[in-house]
């Protein structure tokens, strides 16, 4: 029986999206190569809901967050970013280990910074050039509910708006080039629902001009190749990871023919079932009220449910595999991806296995979890 690949990324991958990547390999300096290219960056650009130019990198979502720094940052820029998470404080550490200056705007794990503060952090520092925003924190299942209004601060303020959306794009709202996003960073292997590797970063043209006029030094992760690259030749700078941008492709007409309102309507649905069904077992959200994330749902432990066993009896008893916490949270939270191709099916096994585990390691719970589920999930 295969694995429910439950987790926060990598996620399950449809059958078509793995068959594409049986295609032949070609010359990556060809016109078949081109014609690939080009529909998919018209599609991503599609699923950004952007005119602006698509960058293609062969890594992680990680290799694309850093490439944003290190092509938009100089030593002694000013970049305020709000800090409540694992990913949201390697950020802000690559940015100041740059050379950049980091200003955070801290909040408890689970919780967003209330916008007032960021915008005092503009008014503090009137010569900030950016702001990065962590849109869905992977480590705490934390969704900031305000980056359209970010969006605004930035316009107000003429600073940068980065967007690392890498665990949300494509499973919740996210029109960059109507919230004013300058850079938006996301990866294949969450919400897209393809294999990792590849990771997609839209950049609009005030943005990419800047780039053009302050060169970066570095070679792999230089966007200003790829402007060149794609403009001159269609093609990338470096060898693509073919076999990659074909399931990529695939996940994408998996995306536009659902539709993206759909898309999200859906990836909501699914969490309220989660959230509802797995608070009705006794289990408390780790994210508050109005921060808690449609595609990361993040849980407390009870007392009693051991980390290690509990994820364990899933993965061996019932092959559904979910996500631990780490850092200052491991042995604390367990966290589910309900992301991608997530529907009625992967949410029923998935409720049904905890509540079974949790039975199995003697910690009281309510059998109506599942009736609940099925209530949330019965249009879907």
């Amino acid at each position: 029986m295969e694995y429910l690949v439950m987790l926060p990324g990598p996620t399950n991958v449809p059958n078509r999206v793995m068959n594409a990547m049986l295609a032949p390999v070609i010359n990556h300096r060809s016109d078949d190569f081109r014609i690939l290219y080009r529909d998919i960056i018209e599609k991503t650009q599609k699923v950004f809901e952007t005119n602006g130019d698509i960058i293609l990198l062969t890594t992680s979502g990680t290799g694309a967050v850093e490439s944003s720094v290190v092509n938009l940052i100089k030593k002694g820029d000013k970049v305020i970013i709000p800090v409540n998470g694992e990913f949201s404080t390697r950020l802000a550490d690559l940015i100041d280990s740059w050379g950049g200056t980091a200003i955070r705007i801290d909040a408890p794990y689970g919780e967003n910074p209330p916008i007032g503060k960021i915008e005092e952090a503009f008014e503090v520092n009137k010569d900030v050039k950016a702001l990065y925003a962590v849109y869905n924190e992977t480590s705490t299942g934390t969704t900031i509910r305000y980056m359209d209004k970010l969006g605004n601060l930035c316009g107000k303020y003429g600073s940068f708006f980065i967007a690392d959306a890498v665990s949300i794009l494509g499973g919740d709202e996210l029109p960059v080039d109507k919230w004013n996003i300058d850079i938006c960073i996301t990866a294949s292997q969450k919400a897209l629902a393809a294999p990792p590797g590849v990771s997609p970063i839209s950049i609009n043209e005030r943005t990419k001009k800047y780039m053009q006029s302050n060169p970066s030094p570095i070679l792999y992760l230089n966007l200003n190749r790829y402007f060149r690259y794609y403009k001159e030749h269609t093609e990338t700078p470096f060898t693509p990871a073919l076999p990659l941008y074909y399931a990529f492709n695939e996940a994408l007409n998996l995306v536009l023919e659902e539709g993206i309102e759909k898309r999200i309507q859906r990836h909501k649905q699914c969490a309220d079932a989660f959230y509802s069904s797995l608070s009705a077992m006794g289990l408390t959200p780790f994210a508050k009220e109005d921060a808690k994330s449609n595609v990361i749902i993040a849980f407390n432990y009870l007392e009693g449910m051991d980390d290690k066993k509990f994820r364990t009896l899933l993965s061996d008893d019932f092959r559904v595999l979910i996500a631990g916490g780490f850092g200052n949270l491991k042995g604390k939270v367990f966290r589910i991806g309900s992301m991608g191709e997530v529907s009625r099916y992967h949410v029923m096994r998935t409720v049904s296995a905890i509540y079974s585990a949790m039975k199995m390691l003697g910690v009281n719970t309510n059998d109506k979890a599942l009736s609940v589920a099925e209530e949330k999930l019965k249009n879907l």
